[in-house]
């Protein structure tokens, strides 16, 4: 569910760049190779990999939360990089912002296992022995 919600948010995000492009204040790094609209693809394709790793089993969705740290790594190195040029002083904000709210967010669940539900025994349809409480 964690990848579904975080994927959905970084579609939405990323649409939000096309739809209506904010001023690239501190994203200089960026936009020296592309404009806003180019890397929102960026956020756009990470959030549909990562909706789409919801449906997967357990391990397997490790490639969902891969493409969930590619966003704002990338914009966090961006508003680091304003940072250390002296192009926008808010930027280590944002920066901070990105690594705790969203890279530490993210690195943090993939660490959380997984509700597990107890297996069933087939004859009896009751849970084994060896995992009743």
């Amino acid at each position: 569910m964690f990848l579904l919600i975080l994927g959905t948010g970084k579609t939405c995000w990323g649409i939000s760049f096309l739809v209506d492009p904010p001023p690239p204040l501190g994203l200089q790094l960026l936009t020296r190779v592309c404009s806003l609209q180019h890397w929102a693809w960026l956020w756009i394709v990470c959030g549909v990999v990562t909706c789409f790793s919801a449906f997967l089993r357990i391990g397997r969705d490790r490639y969902g939360f891969y493409a969930a740290l590619i966003p704002p790594s990338v914009w966090a190195i961006a508003y680091l990089a304003a940072v250390l040029a002296g192009d926008y002083s808010r930027a280590v904000w944002v920066a901070v912002w990105y690594l705790t709210s969203h890279v530490g967010v993210i690195l943090w669940a993939s660490t959380v296992p997984e509700f597990s539900v107890p297996q069933l025994c087939a004859a009896s349809g009751k849970p084994r022995s060896d995992e009743r409480g």
